[in-house]
Parts: C-alpha cells; sequence; structure tokens
C-alpha cells in the first residue's frame, strides 16, 4: 500500500496498530551499545528515534482520545506527532514498547468503534488549520511508518559484533624474565 493514497479509516487503524510490534521485531535483541550507536553526526541513535516514535505515539494517542471523548476543539496536532527536540530512550528499551503497545491498544480499541461523524469531527491546529480526525490519523501513519523504515534502516547498517575468539592463555617462554633465564 502507497501512503500516498488516501488511507481508509480501517488502512490506518490496521497501520497505527502495528506500529508497536513492528519496533520490537526490528530491535529484537539489541542491547544498550546498539541502541547508542551513531552512525554519523546527522543521523539519530536507534534508542533516539525510539525513544521519538514512542513518546510521540503515545501523545498524539491521547490527543485523539481526549478529541473523541473531551471534545478537545484545539490541539498542535503537527508538534505532537513530530516535536522538534530529541528524545532518547530514557527508561529500558522493553518497558517503552510495552508502554507504548499499552496505550495503543486503548487508542485502536477506542477507533474500531468509530463511525462517520467521529472521523469526520475536526480538530483546529495553530499549524495547519482545520483537521478531521481521519486526516491526524493518517499524518500520524505515514509519520510512523516513515520512521520504522529508518528503524530497519540503521538496524541494519549497524556494525556487526567483532568476536575475538577464546583469550589465548601467555606463552610461558615469551613471558620469560631474560636475565634470569
Amino acid at each position: 500500500m502507497d501512503l500516498e493514497e488516501e488511507l481508509s479509516p480501517a488502512d490506518a487503524v490496521l497501520l497505527m496498530s502495528s506500529v508497536p510490534e513492528r519496533i520490537a521485531d526490528l530491535v529484537y535483541g539489541l542491547d544498550e551499545a546498539r541502541l547508542r550507536y551513531r552512525h554519523g553526526p546527522a543521523f539519530p541513535t536507534l534508542g533516539g528515534l525510539i525513544g521519538h516514535l514512542v513518546d510521540s505515539g503515545s501523545k498524539v494517542d491521547g490527543l485523539i482520545r481526549h478529541a473523541h471523548l473531551d471534545g478537545l476543539a484545539r490541539a498542535d496536532v503537527r508538534g505532537t506527532i513530530d516535536p522538534t527536540h530529541d528524545h532518547e530512550l530514557d527508561r529500558p528499551l522493553q518497558e517503552a514498547l510495552e508502554d507504548f503497545a499499552r496505550v495503543r491498544r486503548r487508542t485502536v480499541d477506542l477507533l474500531h468503534g468509530w463511525g462517520k461523524s467521529e472521523w469526520d469531527r475536526t480538530v483546529v491546529d495553530p499549524r495547519g488549520g482545520v483537521v478531521t480526525l481521519l486526516e491526524v490519523c493518517r499524518m500520524v501513519t505515514r509519520h510512523e511508518m516513515a520512521h520504522i523504515s529508518q528503524i530497519r534502516n540503521l538496524t541494519v547498517l549497524l556494525p556487526e559484533a567483532q568476536d575475538l575468539g577464546p583469550i589465548r592463555p601467555a606463552d610461558p617462554v615469551a613471558d620469560q624474565d631474560p636475565v634470569v633465564g
């Protein structure tokens, strides 16, 4: 599916629901050193990218729920989806992913019950004008799928760990003091 096409509500919900699992699958087994590895000055670390994604994903889920349940009419949608500051992963990876998955499940459960009137509800974004909640979900989906691609690409480019083999015992002849003999 090309994300430049108009996503149906069902497609947006399906893609949003898959994000926590996709992240977990891509980074399974990575240690702290690999999460903090920076490919170059212009590249984020994997931990930073994951931190950004789980933080912004949880915040935008809250925005969607508040817009629906509390009638939130004004919100910085674009600023919530893609905050400008970097986030390093500030807690264990597994905990961050589990928390994000729990928040996202609640949002997806809510979205499954929506009809046309809920999807067409609008929010005024100071950066982007009036947007429907369906458009918000489409923006979230594009943003998160782009970051999933970045995570995949950065994971593939991680340097391989080098196994230097077992430590060899010291050579007793080479270790002898030449004077004492």
